[in-house]
């Protein structure tokens, strides 16, 4: 392989003269050239920028994949550029088991045959999840990503460059501030055994050598000058495209809400869709047991009779007082026997008087009168009574 030597002594040179002016810099022994207040502000806004998105795209990940292992994984498959293999979400997993279960429990049971609903709204919540995640990956993370690593990348680079024009230029003020102050001590006191600074040949005149010395720094100044309002004007062009991204940036975020609004939404129509679900299984399973009990003479609340309404000769009294339209409450009594507590499963608003309105949690008493509504019992809160419905129940004991 061969080296360019020159080349590589040249480097090395501006390498070394580079990092003595910013050491005296920091020292405060060398000046330093400042930039203009425009580009300074566009500087900060654009470090403000970069480390807010970077924030704001990490967090965003750790919502989206809580699970850290996940996230190196996916970080892998991207470096590699292989595809993500497809992962089942945690939402999807749990629907799994929960039907699995159910084929051992048995699926004609009401616990299996819920399990087997359950689960499948489940993998549907799963589902809504693992779009979000897609819809979220692609028009919210990947600009963020490209930002951080192909954008902030060049603005990184061209401001390094800005740096090293302005340190040439500073060094080149200096080595001309220091050639003007030896010229005028040579014009003073002319030297003609004075050698030429930089190992130059022996001139007739100190005082000319510095002077050509000062033409060439003078040169080397306008030169670096150059150089360096050309990097700020192409740095400045690079930061002010920071506006662009800002707005690209508020897209990308209006489409992110709106996946998430989407997401929200689907999981709530779901969970709804579930609550009627089980709440249809609930009134099924309520409905057979009571039959059941009723048709074997086991049920404790068909026993309970109404007093001056139970009378098989009278007909039309009975039919009266037991009608759901005319039932009167206050006029129903509790049965010596047949009553049983009951927990309110589901908060319950009154339709009417005639009910009770019921509280989630909340213990009644509750009974039955011959001739009603088996979908209905007679609920008893302190003074308070009313109608009740049976699949706002668990019936205790």
């Amino acid at each position: 392989m061969d080296f360019n030597v020159k080349k590589l002594a040249s480097d090395a040179g501006v390498f070394f003269t580079r990092a003595v002016q910013y050491t005296e810099e920091k020292l405060g022994q060398a000046e330093k050239t400042e930039l203009d207040a425009h580009l300074e502000n566009l500087i900060a806004r654009a470090d403000c920028t970069k480390n807010w998105t970077e924030k704001i795209f990490r967090q965003t990940e750790v919502l989206l994949q809580p699970n850290p292992s996940a996230r190196i994984e996916e970080f892998f498959y991207e470096k590699l550029d292989k595809k993500l293999p497809t992962r089942t979400t945690n939402a999807e997993l749990l629907g799994q088991y929960m039907q699995d279960a159910a084929k051992d429990f048995g699926p004609g049971t009401p616990y299996g045959s819920t399990l087997i609903t359950v689960g499948e709204y489940q993998k549907r919540l799963g589902g809504a999840e693992r779009e979000l995640l897609q819809t979220s990956a692609i028009n919210f993370l990947t600009p963020l990503r490209n930002f951080l690593e192909g954008d902030w990348k060049t603005i990184s680079v061209k401001r390094k460059l800005l740096e090293n024009r302005r340190l040439d230029l500073d060094v080149c003020k200096a080595r001309l501030k220091k050639a003007k102050l030896a010229e005028a001590k040579a014009a003073a006191a002319p030297d003609f055994q004075e050698t030429r600074p930089r190992n130059y040949v022996l001139s007739a005149s100190a005082s000319a050598l510095w002077s050509e010395e000062v033409d060439k720094a003078e040169q080397e100044l306008r030169l670096a000058q150059t150089e360096f309002d050309r990097q700020a004007e192409v740095t400045r062009l690079l930061l002010e495209g920071i506006s662009s991204t800002h707005v690209n940036h508020l897209r990308c975020l209006h489409e992110f809400v709106e996946a998430q609004a989407a997401y929200y939404a689907q999981c709530h129509k779901h969970m709804q869709d579930l609550q009627k679900e089980l709440s249809r299984f609930h009134n099924a399973f309520a409905t057979n047991a009571s039959t059941s009990g009723v048709s074997a003479g086991h049920s404790p609340l068909a026993t309970a009779t109404l007093p001056g309404a139970s009378s098989p000769s009278h007909p039309h009294n009975a039919s009266n007082a037991l009608g759901s339209s005319t039932l009167k409450i206050e006029e129903v009594k509790p049965p010596a026997t047949g009553t049983r507590k009951a927990k309110v499963l589901y908060d319950y608003d009154a339709a009417d008087t005639s009910e009770l309105s019921l509280l989630a949690d909340e213990l009644i008493t509750v009974y039955t009168v011959p001739g009603m509504d088996p979908d209905w019992l007679i609920g008893e809160r302190g003074n308070q009574k009313g109608k009740v419905p049976v699949t706002y129940l668990e019936l205790l004991s």
